[in-house]
């Protein structure tokens, strides 16, 4: 059965279309005795024998897919190459090589080459905006000038080039944003962690690596009693930012307000990990998290409009980075501020949160509403002073 639909896979479209004419032809010829019908069903027969023999031969090779580099800015281009390498013991039969490139496609003719042989071909990719290009897989293609057959062999899978948006520079965001790096104390006791709190009394089941062993030795000498004492700490918050970025297409007025909006999720994540913070981010069905900036601008460039809204991608954040300990909700002028509100809601208390609405339209300007502070961004290119003036 396999082996059948491969054979019936070499014929393209335009050959279904041969062999259709010249079997009705045929049909008709034989029925209603028309020499000219005849004629035509034998010609159709005849292009079908005649583009038979492009399929012989193998086409055996090592076919390598290069991309410099695999992640750029908008604007900038990539340095692409493919190379095919014959390594069948024989000579290649000249066949052509398809590499698709977003929607467009790449075809070269490679010509005849020796046993070991090789040929090579490089391009530039340019990008423009934010986002995803597809590049393979890599295709040779043999068949017929007509194109009634065609056998396609995939030699390479599909690479990705990400193009992250333009970048705002910033300054740290632990100035003024946080009070510790290392992390925000909570009120919560913990049996383990960085903040030491005090001291109590042994209870079956505690970890003996945490007594205090010289404060149970002046206890047990001032009253004779045999008792220990144990180490109690309380959780700390380790600095984790989480960006959440309102998806739905009816909250931004222009298509180039949601991409000023994935610069400034991509201008805070990279300050975040120049800040040693690890990073979230979620936009709708794409989130990341982690201390590797490549996986926030990775999530950035894959990010694209969807019906979640900031609610429901808020509510995902805080189990994408359950730890986070600073907050920044991105809308745009259709994003209600209520929908801000439940948003930043999600969190606990002791998270500090931010807005930011991106509106060209009005002027850059820090307010704050029911304890929530918003960034109102006419440029992308004011975050860093917005920023610095909201902590002030």
């Amino acid at each position: 059965m396999e082996r059948a639909q491969e054979l019936l896979s070499v014929v393209r479209p335009v050959g279904w279309s041969i062999l259709g004419l010249g079997i009705g032809a045929m049909c008709l010829a034989t029925l209603a005795h028309w020499r000219e019908l005849a004629v035509i069903a034998a010609a159709c027969l005849l292009l079908v024998l005649l583009a038979a023999p492009f399929l012989l031969g193998r086409t055996n090779v090592d076919v390598d897919l290069r991309l410099e580099p695999e992640r750029v800015a908008a604007g900038e281009s990539v340095a692409a190459g493919v190379i095919v390498k014959n390594i069948a013991n024989g000579r290649l039969i000249p066949t052509t090589l398809e590499v698709p490139v977003g929607g467009s496609v790449h075809r070269y003719g490679i010509s005849t080459l020796a046993a070991g042989a090789q040929h090579e071909e490089s391009f530039m990719i340019r990008t423009e905006h934010r986002g995803v290009i597809r590049v393979g897989p890599a295709t040779t293609r043999r068949g017929d000038p007509i194109g009634i057959f065609s056998r396609d062999v995939v030699w390479t899978p599909v690479r990705e080039v990400l193009v992250r948006p333009p970048m705002v520079p910033l300054e740290s965001l632990g100035a003024g944003l946080l009070r510790d790096l290392e992390g925000v104390s909570t009120d919560a006791v913990s049996h383990s962690d960085l903040a030491f709190h005090a001291l109590r009394e042994y209870v079956p089941g505690d970890d003996l690596r945490h007594i205090h062993w010289r404060s149970s030795a002046k206890v047990m000498a001032s009253t004779g009693e045999s008792s220990l004492l144990v180490r109690q700490y309380l959780d700390t918050r380790r600095s984790h930012a989480a960006i959440v970025v309102d998806d739905v297409a009816a909250s931004w007025a222009d298509p180039s307000d949601f991409e000023s909006a994935m610069s400034v999720a991509a201008s805070i994540a990279v300050r975040a990990v120049l800040d040693e913070f690890e990073v979230s981010f979620v936009c709708g069905e794409t989130a990341s998290t982690g201390a590797n900036g490549h996986l926030a601008l990775d999530a950035v460039c894959r990010a694209e409009h969807g019906r979640t809204g900031i609610v429901v991608a808020a509510r995902r954040a805080t189990q994408v980075a359950p730890d986070c300990s600073l907050l920044f909700l991105v809308g745009g002028p259709g994003t209600e501020f209520a929908d801000m509100l439940r948003g930043a809601a999600a969190f606990p208390p002791e998270v500090r949160r931010y807005a930011i609405l991106i509106d060209p339209s009005g002027t850059s300007r820090v307010t704050e509403t029911m304890g929530l502070p918003v960034l109102h961004l006419a440029d992308k290119d004011d975050l860093g002073g917005v920023l610095r003036w909201s902590v002030k």
